[in-house]
């Protein structure tokens, strides 16, 4: 072959060869039970079960094989911002609140200098009366289920206050994990017969809801004591933990609606109605960086259904297979929100960051059970792809945001 000819070859099949070097193959892997936090610990804890008397159905799952690949799954080498111990959410779906609360946490530390743990049951007891209050109000047309907001603990602390985990457990001191699957059908089997009778009677429903809320979680305390004081939530929230619920904003990104305005992120969860900033992705990647580099935390929530978020590797990356980094963009996104393959459904917490061959890395603090399947416990590692595409909501402080809250806020 002449010089010339060989040259051209090899300038056309260069490309190739390093793509297929960096390309993610997909695999069918096969749930490991006996390495599952779920079937070991929650499941065992909460119904005497046994991954081997549970089920013997094999349970297979499409992922990227991570084999003989290497990511930044260290702790250490990440810079991290003030957070606390890793806490299971237990077989409950209030990822929600604990993702908030611990966001709430890391901004207790940095606004009073508190090292505090906060009661994510005394959110989820005030949020299941508030919603059984709206279902009554709305005449049975408000969604009914576990699943919330991140911004659902802004509003609950802004109308009920907060309390230490302490003050309120929300469970037995022996039960190890929170149990929810009873409450919630009880929950759903009252209020479904208050609309089946279309007994609308707000304070009779509210009265139920907190009895059989009290018969599963206690009941939660109106005042409590600090260093021999008594004081109320509200004024351990203002004069303690020196939190002003005015200063959290929200942000969304979707071509679906206007950028720069306040619009309704439409998701089952957000049985209020809530209305978040639709920013362009670019501003939203923008504040998420920008928290995390001055020291702010960031409470998120999107998809994590996908074959790069992998409990085991403790990762989330976007593989080659379903669409190259490069194209990532808001288009790329708004197609996976539009066809509903991106949503949201679970809640996470950024607390530390890292710059890893050129590209961001996010720690993530999770509640989830499968985050409790690696060596991290608690922990995960986000690329920065799988953020743009996937991540749906933010929860942050406006400090952070200012550039972008200029722009709509005039």
């Amino acid at each position: 072959m002449k010089l010339k000819q060989f040259t051209i070859f090899a300038l056309l099949i260069y490309p190739v060869i390093i793509f297929s070097q960096n390309n993610d193959k997909a695999v069918y892997k096969v749930l490991d039970k006996s390495k599952s936090y779920y079937f070991t610990n929650i499941l065992h804890d909460v119904t005497n079960q046994t991954p081997e008397n549970k089920s013997q159905r094999e349970i297979k799952y499409l992922s990227v094989d991570f084999s003989g690949k290497h990511y930044p799954v260290y702790q250490k080498e990440y810079s991290i911002t003030s957070f606390h111990n890793p806490v299971s959410q237990g077989n409950t779906g209030t990822c929600w609140c604990y993702s908030a609360t611990s966001f709430m946490e890391s901004e207790a530390k940095r606004k009073s200098g508190y090292d505090i743990k906060l009661s994510e049951m005394w959110t989820v007891y005030w949020e299941y009366v508030e919603r059984a209050k709206q279902f009554v109000e709305t005449k049975g047309n408000t969604t009914f289920s576990q699943g919330s907001e991140a911004n659902e603990v802004q509003i609950i602390y802004k109308k009920y206050g907060a309390v230490r985990y302490k003050d309120f457990m929300g469970k037995n001191a022996n039960q190890k994990f929170h149990n929810h699957s009873k409450l919630i059908k009880e929950l759903k089997t009252y209020l479904n017969s208050v609309k089946e009778k279309a007994e609308w009677d707000i304070k009779k429903v509210e009265k139920d809801v907190k009895t059989i809320l009290n018969l599963h979680l206690g009941t939660p305390p109106k005042d409590i004591t600090i260093e021999g004081e008594t004081i109320t939530p509200k004024q351990f929230l203002n004069d303690i933990l020196k939190l002003n619920m005015n200063e959290y904003f929200s942000f969304m990104s979707t071509s679906r609606e206007k950028f720069n305005e306040q619009h309704e992120l439409i998701e089952d969860d957000n049985w209020r109605h809530s209305k978040y900033f639709n920013v362009s992705l670019d501003d939203f990647y923008g504040i998420i960086l920008n928290s995390i580099q001055k020291g702010y935390t960031v409470s998120i929530c999107g998809d994590v259904s996908e074959p790069g978020h992998n409990s085991i590797a403790e990762i989330g990356i976007i593989p080659s297979f379903d669409i190259p980094q490069e194209f990532i963009n808001q288009d790329s996104r708004e197609l996976r929100l539009q066809n509903k393959s991106t949503t949201d459904d679970h809640c996470i917490h950024i607390v530390g960051y890292k710059k890893h061959e050129e590209q961001d890395w996010f720690l993530i603090k999770d509640s989830g059970s499968g985050a409790f399947d690696g060596n991290s416990k608690g922990f995960r590692y986000f690329r920065e792809d799988y953020i743009k595409l996937k991540m749906m909501n933010i929860l942050v402080h406006r400090d952070v945001a200012t550039e972008v809250l200029d722009k709509i806020i005039k």
